[in-house]
Order: structure tokens, then sequence, then C-alpha cells
């Protein structure tokens, strides 16, 4: 699978690469390894998932070494977007093992995470199978890990929402409720009239709760309606409303959503399905490092 770890999402990493291991190591370095293993003695470790999941973190593992300015070979078997069973190996690295182990906890600390949020982001597409929502990612990410997070989720087979604030117009109920004014076909032609006058070719997209304001949203046809803790019959009935009113409009169910009811609310035919889950709350995909201790 490719999923695109493109410049701008390894220079993020890089940066948080940097910060794990400044947190690690300070202007001492790694006191245990450099006090009880010969600075000559080098090994092979196997990265291996104790757990069956996705993988996710693989481009990560170089950017890691390279910062601590050691050569290791490494030689990966398993891709990010791999689908890996219990007792996989992922990788092997070769090196200096004071190298290796000083790298350990920050190269884990980075595959678990993401491969947990891949893992967890290809369950929900699993759970829609053979209905056209397709599955998304919110803004609900960790700071400094926004591109990250949304690499993992496509390497989970989910789709991205707009990266920032800076990519996309999403007009929730706290800018209409911070305007004053709950008209929510006023607030998309203000936006409209926004991009327009900049020359912005940006989707606009506005969240309703009700399906009267639903009706307000469609006659201005946005690009997309976020339905908001709608009902499954509130959600089939927004799909007539769209049909009828605006057939072009792109229809997003979000709020209590989780792996029990995603499937039904993919049923009603909405076209996109918003989880802040994939990212706030994944849990970690149990990998390890295995010392079979093989002299290099």
């Amino acid at each position: 699978m490719v999923v695109g770890f493109d410049d701008a999402t390894r220079a993020a990493a890089m940066q948080l690469v940097r910060m794990g291991l400044e947190e690690d190591l300070r202007e001492w370095g790694d006191l245990t390894s450099l006090s009880t293993i010969p600075k000559h003695l080098s090994a092979s470790v196997d990265l291996v998932a104790r757990e069956a999941g996705i993988v996710c973190g693989v481009e990560v593992i170089p950017l890691v070494f390279e910062q601590l300015s050691e050569s290791v070979e490494m030689c990966v078997f398993h891709n990010d977007g791999s689908t890996v069973e219990r007792g996989t190996k992922i990788a092997t690295f070769s090196g200096k093992i004071r190298t290796l182990l000083t790298a350990e906890r920050t190269i884990l600390n980075f595959m678990i995470h993401l491969s947990g949020v891949a893992s967890k982001t290809a369950a929900f597409v699993r759970q829609v199978q053979g209905a056209k929502a397709v599955i998304l990612d919110t803004r609900k990410t960790l700071p400094g890990y926004r591109l990250l997070h949304k690499f993992a989720v496509r390497c989970g087979g989910g789709r991205n929402h707009r990266m920032g604030l800076y990519d996309g117009i999403l007009i929730k109920d706290n800018h209409l409720a911070a305007r004053g004014d709950q008209q929510v076909a006023t607030a998309v032609t203000d936006a409209r009239r926004y991009l327009a006058e900049r020359e912005m070719n940006l989707p606009i997209e506005i969240e309703v709760d009700t399906l009267d304001q639903l009706s307000d949203a469609l006659a201005v046809a946005p690009e997309i309606v976020l339905l908001d803790n709608m009902s499954l019959q509130q959600l089939s009935q927004a799909i007539e409303m769209r049909d009828a009113l605006s057939p072009l409009t792109l229809l997003e169910a979000s709020g209590g959503v989780n792996l029990d009811t995603v499937a039904a609310i993919a049923e009603t035919g909405v076209d996109r399905i918003s989880v802040g889950a994939l990212t706030h709350s994944a849990v970690a995909l149990d990998l390890g490092f295995d010392w079979p201790w093989r002299s290099v």
C-alpha cells in the first residue's frame, strides 16, 4: 500500500524524533548502555509484532538512527500499511549494541502509537465494507503529530479530512453561536463570498444538528454537510432531503460513532463518516525488540 510519507510528514517526524531523543539523552547520553555495554560490541535485533494489526512508523525508524549519527543496517520485511500477525518479524537492525539500545524506546514509542492508529482505522474500515461511506479522521490529534496521525490513518485504509484550519472551511455550531446568527445558509453564503473574493477554490462544509438546519443549508448547496449526533432515522431522512434539494452535496455523519454503531450508520447511505477516536483514543499496538544475540 502506497500512502505517501511525503517531505512534510518526514520533516514533522524528524522534529518529533529530535524531541524524543532530547528527552531521553540530554547532555549525558544513555548512561545505562554506556556503563554496561562495551563500545565495540555489535549485534542484530528484530522488531517483532506481539499482536496482530497494521504496521505504521517504519518510515520514522531511519530518522532515529540518522539523528544518533550512527550507521545501522536495516532490513525491512513489512512496510507501513502492511497487515501483520502475532510473531511477525517487521524488520531487523544490525549495528553497535549501544546504538540499538539507545534507539529502542524512541523507535517503539513511534511504532506502537502509529500502528495503533492504523489498526483502529482498519477496524472501522472493515465495518463499513460494502457501503459507499468512507472513514475519515478529524483534527483531534496530538500537537506536532498531525501529519503522522493522518499518515497512520491512510495506512489503515481511512481517508484524511482537512489537514488544518487553513485548507478548508468547516462552519461548526460554535461559529454560528459566536456569530449570534443561527441561519446556516447565511454562514455558507458569507464563507463562499470570502473564498470568491480571494480566488480560493476550497470546499465549504457546515455542521447541522437538526433536519430544519439541514434544509436551510441545502438551499445554498454547500459541498458537504456534517450531520452531528443524528439518529439512524434522522440520517435516512437527511439522505432523502439531500437527494431532493441538493444532490451534489455530500453528507457526513459524526458523533457517537464507534465500532458497534458505524456499520448501521454507513447503511443509511451517508457519504462520509468522521471518527475522532481514530487518533485521540487509539490503543497502542504491542511491538517489541527481540534480541537473538547474533554477533556480527
